[in-house]
């Protein structure tokens, strides 16, 4: 096998090493039943003891209140958009959604939302090309809205909420599909909570939804059976035959994290792996970062080189030592460095030292 990369990818990303090899022992026998974990039954009972351990699991390493509800939905974040307006706003679709767009995803999850209600953008930084999460204040909030929706981290262009809005009695919902895991928060201060599996969490093509049970139960009498939360709940996310391989990786990874130390631990190692990559950022003029310092990411550090011609010259570089996956999205360009949770500290220290030697090199 050739040696293994440092896999920079924002999604799908990178898994931890010691998860994929327990899913290389597993793979042809699950737990000594003589099966892959993909051969069973979604209603085997070894299954739904896995489905409930990811979830318990869940729980303790967050420390999600009891009023939560844990579904596994399919569609990934993206078809979240469609749900979340079905979900809590579809018996009254003249109730006004707000969103505020801090990113591409945010853009889409409005657009997508706005098919099915009212929605109003209430704060926007696509004027400076999303390079900061845009200001809100409380009286922005209708308190009459059926939701105010975020998006939590931004993959594109590094930035993040490190301050939560207040939002009084209007239910907070956030995407924090590139976030998750990643830092402790408190559920307690959303409605709704969802991300798609691909960056902290497992493989790609569902997702995670964690809702407050008291927003179940309103769905639009038209949403379709695989969208309505409060069905999926009920079934415990066995409406119909779910990705049982996604779960089982989810339930891998969640072991994982809680044997490194848990979120808190986590975390801290997360603010050091991303303070390297912007000491070397802010050390000379070579590197632009594209997030304003007070609103970077931990997750995604974005920043482009002074011209396109250097943009590919690095990332041919990078990628001859071993460094994957480097290129900025083409809404950004330049380069982007998605350090998540499974990324070591010696996959960053060994960008970081490649970018200053590169910058030495062609300042």
């Amino acid at each position: 096998m050739k040696d293994r990369v440092y896999n920079f990818g924002a999604g799908p990303a990178m898994l931890p090493i010691p998860v994929m090899e327990k899913i290389q022992r597993e793979w042809l026998d699950y737990n000594g039943m003589g099966v892959s974990i993909i051969e069973i039954s979604h209603r085997a009972k070894e299954f739904v003891a896995v489905l409930e351990e990811a979830q318990a699991l869940f729980r303790e390493l967050t420390g999600l209140p009891d009023n939560y509800r844990i579904l596994f939905v399919h569609g990934g974040a993206r078809m979240q958009f469609s749900a979340l307006p079905l979900n809590f706003a579809g018996r009254s679709p003249e109730r006004t959604c707000l969103y505020v767009e801090s990113g591409n995803f945010a853009k889409l999850a409005a657009k997508e939302a706005a098919n099915l209600c009212n929605v109003v953008t209430i704060a926007s930084s696509a004027a400076t090309d999303y390079d900061r999460i845009p200001e809100l204040a409380s009286e922005q909030i209708d308190p009459s809205a059926a939701y105010l929706h975020i998006t939590g981290n931004n993959t594109i262009y590094g930035t993040r909420w490190n301050v939560f809005p207040e939002t009084g009695g209007v239910p907070l919902i956030a995407d924090m599909t590139s976030e998750l895991l990643s830092r402790k928060i408190d559920f307690s201060r959303f409605g709704v909570v969802y991300a798609g599996l691909q960056k902290n969490l497992g493989p790609s093509g569902m997702a995670m939804v964690i809702v407050r049970e008291d927003l179940l139960g309103h769905a639009d009498l038209q949403t379709p059976t695989l969208l309505n939360y409060t069905q999926c709940d009920k079934d415990n996310s066995l409406t119909n035959t779910t990705n049982t391989f996604a779960i089982y990786v989810i339930k891998l990874v969640l072991e994982w994290l809680k044997e490194q130390g848990g979120v808190e631990v986590i975390e801290a190692l997360n603010e050091e792996k991303a303070a390297r990559l912007y000491q070397v950022i802010d050390a000379a003029d070579f590197y632009r970062g594209i997030a304003l310092p007070e609103h970077r990411s931990i997750m995604n550090v974005s920043f482009r080189l002074p011209s396109e011609e250097l943009d590919k010259a690095f990332l041919k570089e990078a990628e001859a030592i071993g460094l994957y996956a480097l290129k900025g999205h083409r809404n950004a360009g330049g380069v982007r460095a998605s350090i998540y949770n499974p990324m070591p500290m010696a996959g960053v220290e060994k960008l970081a030292t490649f970018m200053e030697e590169f910058a030495r090199r062609n300042g």
